[in-house]
């Protein structure tokens, strides 16, 4: 996972609520077993519709979304991360988000703020001709006319998205600490060796007077 400390650029003004993961990648799209690709299908009944904005010349390539609130509502799919992911969505801006969506996204390097209706409003207008800027070291989002919200993100997962590491990243990162106590285990617990032979022996023998 690669480590996000700002995201800045054009960002999707759309600010729609309730949208569920079913508007965010649709069942049908489920059925893949790589998340490459997932971005076309992304938002796929919204694009069915003339003059849509996420196929609007003037935000392609956007890495931000502003969203209504109770974004990604509906089932727990983490296809839908991946698509947004996949359409080059980095961050998404919103008044809430639903619990699952919200853990889906943190696992895949999506950063998502949370800013009260007033800030979004304001961003949408912004976003439709100026670029949006999020700093995660100073927990704000700005904008070229001195717009300045900040946030609130829970530290481990700010942690995390600022060095890029996810639960595999967080395993690695302690790899010695797990070799130390493997290590330690075999010498204090001989008998919990697998492939010495005598393990079931020694197990059932362990504590008897």
């Amino acid at each position: 996972m690669e480590p996000v400390r700002t995201v800045h650029g054009r960002a999707y003004p759309w600010g729609a609520k309730n949208i569920d993961t079913d508007v965010i990648i649709p069942a049908h799209w489920l059925k893949t077993t790589t998340r490459k690709g997932l971005g076309k299908g992304a938002f796929e009944t919204v694009r069915a519709e003339p003059g849509n904005l996420f196929d609007d010349p003037r935000y392609a390539g956007s890495p931000l979304l502003i969203a209504g609130e109770n974004f990604g509502c509906g089932s727990s799919r983490e296809h839908a991360a991946w698509a947004l992911a996949d359409m080059g969505i980095t961050a998404v801006i919103a008044p809430s988000y639903s619990d699952i969506f919200s853990g889906n996204a943190f696992k895949n390097g999506i950063v998502a703020v949370v800013l009260p209706q007033e800030a979004i409003d304001r961003l949408v207008e912004v976003a439709k001709t100026d670029e949006v800027t999020i700093d995660l070291e100073t927990m704000t989002v700005t904008t070229p006319f001195q717009d300045r919200f900040t946030f609130e993100m829970d530290p481990f997962r700010r942690d995390c998205l600022m060095q890029g590491l996810d639960e595999i990243g967080l395993t690695l990162a302690r790899d010695t600490a797990i070799s130390k106590f493997e290590s330690d285990a075999v010498e204090s617990r001989p008998w919990i060796t697998v492939g010495s032979g005598h393990e079931g022996f020694a197990v059932e023998g362990a504590g008897r007077t």
